[in-house]
């Protein structure tokens, strides 16, 4: 098995299983945007009232409902244009997850600076979310995002620290990047 190094000290780094653990849940949320194309551009070219008023059916959601209206107004308001502007920034959220595990898994600085500050980026909304509607799945959410910001920090302040080590000691490697 391939041991991830700091390129300036050549010490095994002693963070991959989390980080690891960390681009798993990247990797997850690119697949789950890319499913999430999937689903835009089936609706493409249809009535996304109709597959609204479906989801309902199956659902066994009566449309009386008040959020049920909403729900089928919202979807009687999409055109193909929308959808497509919506399925392209679901594409770019996905690269952009994709990118970020593959630099976690390898262990990369510069997808842990794009952890923690992503992760950073949701933290005003879950609050906001956590405020308006207290509930065990929000507060996990923000508990699991404060844990991934917090561990990045300490990520990045302990590589930053051993490379000012290793450049103090005249290490023969300095300059490298990781």
């Amino acid at each position: 098995m391939q041991t991830t190094v700091f390129p300036a000290t050549r010490e095994p780094k002693p963070h991959i299983k989390v980080l690891r653990a960390v681009a798993s849940l990247e990797l997850i949320k690119g697949v789950a945007a890319v499913a999430s194309i999937l689903g835009i551009v089936f609706l493409v070219h249809k009535d996304p009232g109709d597959v609204a008023d479906w989801c309902l059916t199956v659902l066994h959601i009566s449309p009386d409902h008040h959020f049920a209206q909403i729900f089928l107004d919202w979807a009687d308001s999409l055109t193909d244009k929308k959808l497509w502007v919506v399925a392209g920034v679901a594409a770019v959220y996905s690269i952009l997850r994709f990118v970020e595990a593959y630099g976690l898994w390898r262990a990369r600085a510069w997808a842990e600076w794009i952890a923690l500050v992503s992760a950073a980026l949701y933290l005003p909304f879950e609050v906001i979310k956590l405020i308006h509607k207290p509930d065990l799945l929000y507060g996990g959410l923000l508990i699991l995002n404060l844990a991934v910001i917090v561990y990045m920090a300490y990520v990045l302040w302990e590589t930053r620290t051993a490379k000012a080590r290793a450049d103090s000691r005249g290490s023969p490697t300095r300059g490298l990047v990781s």
